[in-house]
């Protein structure tokens, strides 16, 4: 869609520059490029080696699992897997396996038996590298939880993103020492959603966009609380200076924090956004912790 490519129709010229832009201008520090597929994973390190501000992860998703048999060698594939993700943590780019997990909404993609054996199979990743999880879990909660269970030793830390599960699977979630839920539009839909929100510690929370997808629409219950606003115009009438309407963006990231801070009460939103943003380097960028930590040993400062 960043490519102005819409159900394979050409609706306007590439605008990832743009995109870009506005992300950078309305706060946002880095981007995080997601793998979904072998392919997609060499296209998504390619993209970040074009900023300083791009990462990217290594992984192949629940629904695309089928792809490590398709040519009938799935040990080939997990070690073509491995050789990228090295390169990209090599080149300081990759910072997560993932996307991976389990989604049992759609399982015509994929059957359930093939997501559970390649999600599985996708620790070793995180084991060998010592990467943290970015993770997808879709009406699949106890399976999902049970085979983290049997993997909590193999990786130091991850995030189930965009959740729109119940109470009981958030509560699922949170009693993982080291594992994070992420929310975005797709997490803010409902009354129902918004009370499972409440529930989230923002000690264990992330904020995403999951763009181009999961916006925040008119329709959602979170929207009482957005308060940011771009400019948007329809994909065939497209401009750098408009958001294309139905597509999302990194910068709208903005707004899944006022909802975040709008249903929790918390009148100190950019007080809020710090502790988000650390939770999130805690995981994929802890060596800036580090860093930070010893310059105020240095300074003889202490650690905050």
């Amino acid at each position: 869609m960043f490519k102005g490519i819409y159900n394979g129709r050409q609706c306007h010229v590439a605008d990832i520059p743009a995109v870009l832009a506005r992300a950078w201008s309305a706060g946002v520090d880095r981007i995080v490029v997601t793998g979904g597929s072998l392919e997609e994973s060499r296209e998504a390190l390619a993209i970040a080696e074009t900023d300083g501000r791009l990462f990217c992860t290594v992984g192949v998703h629940p629904t695309r699992c089928k792809e490590f048999e398709e040519n009938g060698d799935p040990e080939g594939h997990f070690r073509a897997l491995l050789a990228l993700a090295r390169e990209g943590v090599q080149k300081g780019k990759v910072v997560a396996v993932g996307e991976c997990g389990l989604d049992y909404d759609r399982l015509h993609f994929c059957p359930a038996d093939i997501q559970r054996k390649y999600f599985e199979m996708q620790f070793e990743l995180a084991e060998t590298l010592k990467l943290p999880m970015f993770l997808h879990m879709r009406a699949a909660a106890e399976d999902f939880c049970n085979i983290l269970a049997q993997n909590r030793n193999r990786f130091r830390a991850g995030v189930s993103h965009s959740f729109t599960g119940s109470a009981e699977d958030r509560d699922k979630l949170l009693s993982f020492d080291n594992l994070f839920i992420g929310i975005n539009g797709c997490s803010l839909k409902t009354s129902e959603n918004l009370e499972v929100l409440k529930g989230i510690p923002t000690e264990k929370m992330m904020i995403e966009t999951d763009s181009p997808y999961c916006d925040i629409r008119n329709t959602h219950a979170g929207m009482q609380f957005v308060k940011s606003v771009w400019p948007s115009k329809k994909k065939e009438k497209h401009d750098n200076d408009s958001i294309v309407k139905g597509r999302n963006e990194p910068c709208c990231v903005r707004q899944v924090l006022e909802v975040v801070a709008g249903c929790k009460g918390i009148g100190d939103i950019e007080q809020l956004g710090k502790e988000l943003y650390h939770n999130t380097c805690r995981v994929f960028f802890p060596h800036d912790l580090d860093s930070a930590a010893n310059a105020l040993l240095e300074s003889g400062h202490g650690v905050p």
